[in-house]
């Protein structure tokens, strides 16, 4: 591993090892189309540096293999999340609250949440309160107005982002997902509506990336 200024070149991979200073947080990494011997010496890596671990998207057998070489490597299974901390970051004074509009967005949602906390957020949760029964929501309403930053995740029509932001003061970030009957186009549906809203201060990440999400509110959050 050749280090030079700024990276550790790895050869088939160069490790930013200088994102936790420019950006505040240590470089993720992203696994699906990874080799499971790639993503080890990626780790492997990191570690060297002392950064911390973030794996997105990550399958449990890969996370069993790998944890083999990296006992403190913790998993969120709903989330698809391995990670490391190697020290405790500072909780933030204020909250992100994580909503869904139902049950089958919760998966993503999670994603959104253990990469908060990893990066020293604190986190509320709002689940299964869609448009479909509106109530749900409006009973949790003191949550909405006192969140700092709110991700909303949600697929099919997608309107759940655009009527929580017209009810908070703070910025949101909608996640569409790929949850829906063959019209919602794997996500296309609710991503075209969240990035149509009328509601001024909503942000839309791409379809089912929980963990862009998680990033750019810990990001609004400090």
């Amino acid at each position: 591993m050749a280090l030079r200024c700024g990276f550790a070149d790895l050869g088939f991979a160069r490790l930013d090892t200088d994102r936790q200073k420019r950006r505040g947080y240590s470089e993720a990494v992203y696994c699906p189309g990874k080799a499971p011997l790639h993503l080890k010496h990626i780790v492997g890596g990191l570690c060297a540096h002392k950064q911390d671990i973030l794996l997105t998207k990550l399958d449990r057998e890969t996370f069993e293999w790998l944890k083999q070489y990296f006992p403190a490597l913790c998993y969120n299974e709903l989330a698809r999340l391995g990670y490391c901390v190697l020290k405790a970051k500072k909780v933030s004074k204020g909250f992100v609250l994580v909503i869904t509009a139902g049950t089958a967005d919760i998966p993503i949602a999670e994603e959104a949440a253990v990469t908060l906390e990893v990066m020293g957020n604190r986190v509320k949760k709002l689940y299964d309160v869609g448009v479909a029964g509106v109530h749900r929501l409006m009973q949790d309403i003191s949550l909405i107005k006192k969140a700092r930053c709110i991700i909303v995740v949600a697929g099919m029509e997608g309107a759940l982002a655009s009527l929580v932001s017209g009810l908070s003061k703070c910025p949101v970030v909608a996640v569409p997902t790929s949850v829906g009957y063959g019209a919602s186009f794997a996500g296309l549906s609710a991503l075209l509506t969240m990035l149509n809203s009328c509601s001024a201060g909503v942000g839309t990440v791409n379809i089912d990336n929980g963990f862009g999400a998680g990033y750019l509110a810990s990001l609004m959050n400090r």
